[in-house]
């Protein structure tokens, strides 16, 4: 028999706290309790077998006392060890199709080096997000997000639902998604939780020219292969260029920012579809871009872009070796059949470009220093953007300037106490407005 190579076993599984990486590490994790439950339960058969078998004298023992049988002591302690591990594999089936909790929230102080007495701190965001596994290939999630601390008619804040979606696994390698969800696009539009990214605030370039936290309503199909290639195509809602504000500094800003629908009440005469594909088989690198275009005039009436088309697409890498970690990326905008549309923007002071563009390179040393559960990781990012490189021919003398190229360097630290909770300080530098210059402090946590 291998009661004593399988008792071991038991006893390490039931001795330390088991921790997964993931939903498909917990599904492995629980077959194998099984596994050892059935091995364990036809040991408990043999030993029965055994013990029936085995003579036994009891023809030596007094008449009058009788004895209620008991199992051997072998057999006793594997029963037990069975009900345990059998209760372990209960809990850990129950909690891995239960409904789940998750979320995140950021506070950030900005002190404007040339402006102090115009320092603001804020509640940046506070997420909450909840899943449901219906079965399991069928799982459904939904994120509620409050920007701002306070949302009213008197406030900046915003309540919004970030992702509203149900997701089924056809295969192993396949699966789909329908409703409000995330683009799959750049480093942080679907990893923005503050322990994904450095600095105080987002990247300048996934925040302008990828208006992160983009999301849009559809339909996603999305796969892998062994080799590390993953790919998700979509369709989905897209911008509205009759929303755009020329007398607004917001499409100077964020040129699709201020133009995105976010499903609330979105046009949808006009879909948009995306491609994107990323690599990481090969250790510590990870490779990838995407490409989203769509028509963005929503069959509004007479509307004077009814034909514009808006295009993104971005290219990144990322190269972990070691503690250190490098990240680069470009992208790159337009919107076409704009000219007659800023015609009637003439004398306003943000018509609609048809060139934006943007990139970065960063760099950080991982754990430069630990102890314990604390650990701190210096880095600095350079980052180069144009959120109007070019504007379509208007008559000499009624267009506006192109904007220069602005370039920032941000460097700093982030300070972890614990993998779900950070600490973040940087200083930022604007080369062209140096107005915009400032230090910044702030934290954030997820879980």
């Amino acid at each position: 028999m291998r009661r004593f190579p399988l008792a071991l076993t038991i006893a390490a599984t039931l001795a330390s706290p088991v921790a997964w990486a993931d939903e498909a590490a917990l599904k492995a994790e629980i077959a194998e309790l099984r596994t050892q439950v059935a091995e364990m339960k036809a040991q408990m058969k043999e030993l029965a077998a055994q013990n029936k078998a085995a003579p036994t004298s009891v023809a030596a023992a007094p008449a009058a006392i009788t004895t209620t049988p008991s199992p051997p002591p072998a057999q006793a302690a594997l029963a037990a060890r069975v009900d345990r591990l059998e209760q372990t594999v209960s809990t850990q089936a129950e909690a891995s199709s239960a409904t789940t909790l998750f979320g995140y929230g950021e506070i950030a102080v900005n002190r404007p080096t040339h402006t102090p007495n115009q320092t603001q701190a804020d509640l940046a965001r506070a997420v909450l997000g909840w899943a449901h596994r219906f079965d399991d290939r069928t799982r459904m999630a939904v994120e509620l997000e409050v920007e701002h601390a306070v949302a009213s008619a008197a406030d900046k804040g915003e309540v919004e639902i970030e992702q509203f979606y149900v997701e089924r696994q056809f295969t192993d390698r396949v699966g789909g998604r329908a409703g409000l969800m995330l683009v799959p696009i750049g480093l942080l539009n679907e990893h923005h939780e503050p322990t994904q990214y450095y600095s105080v605030y987002r990247n300048l370039v996934e925040t302008a020219i990828i208006p992160t936290t983009w999301r849009e309503g559809g339909l996603a199909l999305y796969g892998g292969t062994e080799s590390g290639l993953h790919w998700n195509v979509g369709l989905t809602t897209g911008f509205n260029l009759a929303n755009w504000d020329p007398s607004s500094s917001e499409g100077r800003e964020s040129p699709l920012g201020s133009i995105h629908q976010e499903l609330s009440q979105a046009s949808a005469h006009d879909w948009s579809g995306y491609v994107s594909l990323n690599y990481d088989g090969v250790p510590g690198w990870q490779l990838g871009g995407t490409v989203f275009t769509g028509k963005a005039g929503q069959g509004t009436p007479d509307f004077p872009a009814a034909k514009a088309r808006v295009t993104l697409w971005e290219a990144h890498a990322r190269w972990q070796p070691g503690p250190f970690d490098f990240a680069a990326l470009y992208a790159r905008g337009t919107i076409s059949d704009t000219e007659a549309l800023n015609l009637t923007f003439i004398g306003q002071p943000t018509p609609v470009p048809k060139l934006f563009y943007g990139g970065y390179v960063q760099a950080a040393w991982r754990n430069s220093w630990a102890f314990k559960d604390y650990s701190l990781t210096p880095f600095t990012r350079y980052e180069w953007i144009n959120t109007a490189a070019a504007y379509p021919p208007v008559p000499q003398g009624l267009g506006v300037a192109m904007t220069p190229t602005e370039q920032v360097w941000t460097t700093g630290a982030d300070f972890l106490v614990s993998p779900s909770i950070v600490f973040k300080t940087n200083y930022q530098h604007y080369k062209v407005d140096s107005s915009k210059n400032s230090f910044q402090v702030g934290f954030g946590l997820n879980f």
